[in-house]
């Protein structure tokens, strides 16, 4: 069974989600909150497998509020929903610590698929949110490469792991890269995520951009 907490200042928006959410067999959602600090604190309380996460709410707004959980050592992932497809939120959530991005006007199956991935320990992010975050990368500054010492730690073949996630690509892809079987692949993928701090693949995939492991084509 997946928990559920629904984060969002529009009751009706909750109640919808919740009808939703009620009517999936293995999901159940185990509270509400309407602001990004009693999120904070129902985390706390509830510790849902997921916490599906409204950005823009008066007071404390939902990447603040994803930042706090993540940065209390919280096991709850963060599934971020926006009406706003813009670059800042997608960008400042994933750096938060945010675990998924999705658009509002998501399908229903969409939004279940989204949770399953969330709750499974995977990432993800809309096609589109994807598009921009690419972009914005492309429009700052290349990082100075090989600058945080975490990469000091990784051995030969976790720092190639890392540069194949940086890339976007899967345990299959990267078993095929390397040789190799994809428990192998998952065994290191595992242990890059541990050395470097890393909660996803997506905030290893940031971790790689910030380092200059990967750079982003036009």
């Amino acid at each position: 069974m997946i928990t559920v907490l629904l984060v969002d200042d529009q009751q009706l928006q909750r109640m919808g989600f919740r009808m939703l959410l009620d009517g999936t067999p293995e999901m159940t959602v185990v509270g509400e909150a309407s602001g990004g600090a009693e999120a904070v604190r129902m985390v706390e309380q509830t510790r849902p497998d997921v916490v599906l996460m409204d950005v823009r709410m008066p007071g404390m707004d939902g990447i603040e509020a994803t930042r706090r959980i993540t940065a209390a050592g919280s096991r709850s992932r963060v599934l971020m929903l926006t009406t706003f497809d813009l670059d800042e939120y997608v960008y400042a959530g994933l750096r938060a610590g945010a675990s998924g991005f999705l658009l509002k006007d998501a399908r229903p199956e969409e939004l279940i698929a989204g949770i399953r991935a969330v709750a499974s320990g995977d990432s993800v992010v809309a096609p589109s949110l994807t598009r921009k975050l690419m972009n914005a990368y492309l429009q700052e500054p290349t990082p100075t490469a090989h600058a945080d010492p975490r990469l000091s730690v990784l051995s030969e073949r976790e720092r190639e792991v890392l540069e194949a996630i940086g890339q976007g690509a899967t345990n299959t892809e990267i078993a095929e890269r390397f040789t190799l079987t994809e428990s192998t692949v998952k065994k290191h993928v595992g242990r890059v995520l541990f050395k470097i701090g890393a909660r996803d693949r997506i905030q290893a995939v940031i971790f790689a951009y910030d380092n200059g492991l990967v750079q982003p084509r036009a």
